[in-house]
């Protein structure tokens, strides 16, 4: 598998992963307005968008080492997905919703939170985000390659 035809799959998996996730989020967010409705459609995006992917490119995949071949995507496709959360919580704008999210879970009304505990808690959350992103596009990634049978060109 060529490094384009790597590249290609990444932005793919990353694009249908996104478009996904914001269906669900607005699906799941007529249920109920929670983190786990929001950790539920990302780990179904990632998980569909992977299978998709992973029978889109499984000819190229076939190719060589499949583990390989997904590894590779799967570490590429989350090295995207952290620089992508790197870059939304270093936005102003996303303090107040980690501000919140720690006064909701913590019940910390008598004080303001550090820096320093906020951005543990941005390290903390981004960290097991992008684990289970990598963990899940690896899974969905090497099933759905098994999904399309080899071809002639590929059996040789």
């Amino acid at each position: 598998m060529k490094f384009s035809d790597m590249i290609i799959a990444v932005a793919s998996l990353i694009l249908l992963g996104f478009i996904l996730d914001t269906f669900l989020l607005v699906a799941f967010g007529s249920l109920s307005a929670s983190s786990t409705s929001d950790m539920l459609s990302f780990v179904i995006a990632v998980l569909v968008a992977s299978l998709v992917v992973g029978y889109v490119f499984a000819s190229k995949i076939q190719d060589e080492s499949r583990i390989k071949a997904t590894g590779v995507i799967a570490v590429l496709s989350a090295f995207v997905l952290l620089i992508l959360f790197a870059i939304v919580i270093a936005n102003g704008f996303a303090s107040p919703w980690f501000q919140d999210s720690l006064n909701s879970m913590f019940n910390k009304t008598t004080a303001q939170w550090s820096h320093y505990d906020l951005n543990a808690y941005a390290a903390f959350s981004v960290s097991v985000e992008v684990i289970i992103g990598l963990v899940i596009s690896f899974i969905g990634l090497y099933i759905g390659s098994m999904l399309k049978k080899p071809t002639a060109k590929t059996k040789e």
